[in-house]
């Protein structure tokens, strides 16, 4: 008798992978770029707070404290040193070789410090992801009230400056909602007494940030005043192809700063911080992209991608019912 052979093998065969479409490609890029940032910021929190506790501890009272990891301190030391001709009192060195590689970095890439490095937008992203989990109300703050009150951090900025150049010492940090939270006095050496008003003022901006994205960087915080006129000279902006772009506003929405990239002429705004969702949550190739070099914030390359008519009318048909 013959054996019957089994085509059991048939069966076994691994179907062939389902192409993703480009709304999910685009979703999943998304998901990686935001994860992404999510480690760096986590990264760097962490060696915050480690340098914190050390600092805290009586056997490394010697250490640096938080203030000398924030580049702040060199803005404020480099202009008391311009107008008075002296340096503030109990700067660390630290100070002024973080600010001068922020500035550097500034210059060069635009302000990603704000988007991937500081712990307190780090806190502020996590009150945003905590807002939306709990579905908690989101406050919209008019356009018109929105950019009025981000003169608030040159407001903020500049009597930070008077401060510190009238007492030769880093007055902000008596106030700054980074050090009153990652400084950990709070933890070692809780004083109702002194501590009062820091705590206050930082019970107010993180409820700020919890009903509004960002709520310190957009409004309030001086070094993003300063970040955003130095960003001006950045050798590289994120750029909008007039050309290209189908006018679907799906760029707006990601923004944790509640700028507009989609009315970008040609460049998104120096308030800009970095974070680059807008760049991954557009749905067209060319539309949104990083652009080097820029020059005192006129483009240097001429524009020059195209987008199909067909391209437009599939993106433009809907852009709310792709899901993001």
């Amino acid at each position: 008798m013959g054996v019957k052979v089994s085509n059991t093998g048939v069966g076994t065969q691994k179907e062939p992978r389902k192409q993703l479409s480009r709304a999910q490609l685009r979703l999943r890029g998304m998901k990686r770029l935001k994860g992404s940032r999510r480690i760096v910021q986590l990264v760097f929190a962490v060696w915050v707070i480690v340098a914190a506790v050390r600092h805290q501890l009586p056997s490394a009272q010697e250490g640096a404290s938080v203030d000398a990891l924030c580049p702040f301190g060199a803005v404020e030391t480099l202009i008391t040193w311009i107008t008075t001709g002296h340096f503030i009192s109990k700067i660390h060195q630290s100070n002024l070789i973080l600010g001068l590689a922020v500035l550097v970095a500034v210059v060069l890439v635009g302000n990603v410090f704000c988007g991937w490095v500081c712990p307190f937008g780090a806190v502020q992203d996590a009150l945003t992801w905590v807002r939306r989990k709990a579905r908690l109300p989101q406050l919209t703050v008019p356009a018109g009230w929105a950019k009025g009150l981000r003169w608030g951090r040159f407001v903020v900025l500049a009597v930070v400056i008077y401060f510190s150049v009238s007492t030769a010492k880093l007055w902000f940090s008596d106030y700054d909602p980074y050090v009153t939270l990652f400084g950990l006095q709070w933890l070692f050496s809780f004083n109702a007494s002194t501590m009062w008003i820091s705590l206050t003022l930082l019970a107010v901006i993180l409820g700020g940030s919890l009903l509004v994205d960002r709520f310190w960087c957009r409004y309030l915080c001086p070094l993003g005043g300063v970040f955003a006129i130095l960003s001006r000279f950045s050798l590289l902006r994120i750029r909008r192809s007039a050309q290209a772009c189908t006018d679907c506003t799906m760029c707006d929405k990601p923004c944790p700063v509640g700028i507009e990239p989609s009315k970008a002429k040609p460049f998104v705004s120096t308030d800009c911080i970095g974070c680059m969702d807008c760049v991954a949550a557009c749905p067209v190739k060319g539309a949104l992209h990083v652009e080097a070099p820029v020059l005192l914030g006129f483009p240097v390359l001429k524009e020059t991608e195209r987008v199909s008519a067909r391209t437009r009318e599939h993106v433009g048909a809907g852009p709310k019912g792709d899901g993001s």
